[in-house]
C-alpha cells in the first residue's frame, strides 16, 4: 500500500524543491555564461525559514544547518521526492559526446536517473569554476562534519571524496518522509535484532550490590547530557559508556540490558556476531564499521552477546592470521572507545577477554548462578505466582535447595510445565511434572540428575 506524505510535509518539501531548482538553474546559467540576474550563487535569496513540527524541520533546527548544509540535504533528498529535478545534469557535452564531468553524479542502470554525488553539490555551489570554493568545500568533507557525524548523510568510506554519492541515511530519510524515528530491521548490513521486555527490575533476581551497579549505568544514561554538556565535563569524560556483563548463560545478562533500555527509553540491539566475523581480511572491520556508523549519535544500546567469540585474548603474532585477528581487536577497541552510546559486552567468562578491553570498561557486572535464596525467589515468581501445585507450595523450597538451575533453565522448565498443564486444561501442576522438566534441563547440560 502506498505511504502518503502528510500534507504539511509535502508543502514544505515543495517549497524546498522550488528553492533548490532555482539554485541549480542559476548555477548552470553562471557556469555556461548565460544571461542571469545573479553574478554568483551567494547573491541568491536564502531559503525560507521553516517553523513547523515536521521531521525535516526537526533536522534543520536540531543541527542549525547553514544554507550550504541545507543545500546538501535537499540535493540528497531529490532522488527520493523529485528525481526529474536532476535531469538537467544528464545534458551531454556536444564537443566530447559525453556527460559533463564537472556535474559529477552517477547513472545507475536500475534507475536510469541521475544520482547526485558530492561533486554535484560542489558544482552547484560554484566549485567547478572557482578553485577556492572547491577546496573550501572539500575541506568540509570529513566524518566529523555534523551532517555525517550525526547520521544525516551517509558515506560508505572515509575520507570522503567528491565522487561519493550524496545520500541520506535511512534514518534521516525516514524521519523526513514519515516524521517517525527510524529503527533498522535485521539485515546483512545491520546484523542486529532489537530486543525488549515486558518485565521490570523486580523480575531480575540479583544480589542488591550487583543491581546497584546496573542502577549506576542507568543513572549515567539519564544524566550524562547534563554532566558532559551543561557542566562542561566533556573535556575530561567521554560521552560513551562501556559495560561488561559476565556469568553463565541464563543468569540475566540479556534481561538486564533490555531493562536498561526500557528504563531510559532507548532501543537495545543484540548483535549477531556470526554475521559480523568474516574469514576475509578487512571484512570484519568493515562490518563492524557499518554497525557503529549506523548506531552513532542515536542513543542506542549495543549488546554484544557471547562477545568473547570476537573480542577474545589477542594472540602472539606468529602468522598472518594472527596479525589479522589482532587488527580486528585493535579496530574494535577504537570503535568502542569512540562510540557515544552504551556498549555492553556479555561473556560467559571474564577471563576470556583481552585485558586491553577490560581496562576500557566503566563497570563490570557479575551475573553468577543463583544461590538457594535467589532460586527460591525465582521459583516463586515463575511457578508459585502462576500455577497451583498439587503437593503444596513447599515443594518449591525443596527444589530450590536441591537443584542448581539458572533463571534461563528455570524458564525452560516453566514452558514444559505450562504445556503439560494446558493439555489437562487447568493451571495446576504436580511435583512429578516439575521434576520431569528439571530432569530435561539436567540432561541437556550433561549434569547428573538425582
Amino acid at each position: 500500500m502506498e505511504t502518503l506524505i502528510p500534507s504539511h510535509t509535502a508543502t514544505l518539501l515543495q517549497q524546498e524543491i522550488a528553492w533548490i531548482e532555482t539554485v541549480i538553474t542559476t548555477a548552470l546559467a553562471l557556469h555556461f555564461q548565460h544571461e542571469c540576474v545573479y553574478t554568483s550563487i551567494e547573491e541568491l535569496p536564502p531559503p525560507a525559514v521553516v517553523d513547523d513540527h515536521s521531521g525535516y524541520a526537526h533536522i534543520l533546527k536540531e543541527y542549525s544547518l547553514n544554507p550550504t548544509e541545507r543545500l546538501l540535504l535537499v540535493v540528497a533528498l531529490l532522488p527520493h521526492v523529485k528525481p526529474q529535478a536532476l535531469d538537467v545534469f544528464l545534458t551531454k557535452n556536444k564537443d566530447l559526446d559525453r556527460e559533463f564531468s564537472e556535474f559529477g553524479g552517477i547513472q545507475e542502470a536500475s534507475q536510469r536517473s541521475f544520482i547526485p554525488t558530492l561533486a554535484t553539490a560542489n558544482f552547484i555551489l560554484g566549485g567547478a569554476d572557482d578553485l577556492n570554493i572547491r577546496l573550501r568545500f572539500m575541506k568540509t568533507l570529513h566524518k566529523d562534519h555534523r551532517l555525517y557525524k550525526n547520521g544525516i548523510l551517509y558515506s560508505e568510506q572515509y575520507p570522503i571524496k567528491l565522487w561519493e554519492k550524496l545520500q541520506l541515511s535511512d534514518a534521516s530519510l525516514n524521519l523526513i518522509i514519515t516524521g517517525q524515528t527510524y529503527l533498522p530491521t535485521y539485515n546483512s548490513k545491520f546484523p542486529a535484532q532489537q530486543v525488549s521486555t515486558a518485565l521490570t527490575w523486580d523480575d531480575l533476581v540479583l544480589e542488591n550490590h550487583r543491581k546497584e551497579q546496573l542502577y549506576e549505568i542507568q543513572q549515567w544514561l539519564t544524566h550524562s547530557d547534563r554532566i558532559l554538556n551543561t557542566w562542561k565535563l566533556n573535556t575530561i569524560l567521554k560521552k560513551g559508556y562501556r559495560a561488561l556483563f559476565y556469568g553463565p548463560p541464563g543468569t540475566g545478562k540479556t534481561l538486564a540490558a533490555t531493562l536498561l533500555g526500557k528504563a531510559t527509553d532507548r532501543p537495545v540491539f543484540r548483535i549477531d556476531l556470526a554475521m559480523m566475523v568474516s574469514k576475509y581480511i578487512g571484512e570484519t572491520e568493515k562490518n563492524l564499521g557499518r554497525l557503529f556508523d549506523e548506531a552513532a549519535s542515536k542513543a542506542w544500546i549495543l549488546f554484544f552477546d557471547e562477545a568473547d567469540a570476537l573480542f577474545g585474548k589477542r594472540t602472539q603474532t606468529k602468522t598472518s592470521n594472527d596479525r589479522h585477528a589482532n587488527q580486528e581487536v585493535a579496530y574494535l577497541l577504537q570503535r568502542i572507545e569512540d562510540f557515544d552510546g552504551l556498549v555492553i559486552l556479555a561473556t560467559n567468562l571474564q577471563t576470556n577477554l583481552d585485558e586491553a578491553f577490560l581496562r576500557r570498561f566503566q563497570s563490570a557486572v557479575h551475573f553468577p548462578k543463583p544461590q538457594y535464596k535467589e532460586r527460591r525467589r525465582l521459583w516463586e515468581q515463575l511457578i508459585g505466582n502462576v500455577f497451583a501445585i498439587e503437593e503444596g507450595p513447599e515443594v518449591l523450597d525443596a527444589i530450590a535447595k536441591d537443584y542448581e538451575l539458572t533463571g534461563g533453565e528455570m524458564i525452560n522448565v516453566v514452558r514444559y510445565c505450562a504445556l503439560q498443564a494446558a493439555q489437562k486444561g487447568e493451571k495446576k501442576i504436580s511435583k512429578a511434572t516439575l521434576m520431569a522438566g528439571i530432569k530435561r534441563e539436567y540432561n541437556k547440560a550433561n549434569k547428573t540428575f538425582h
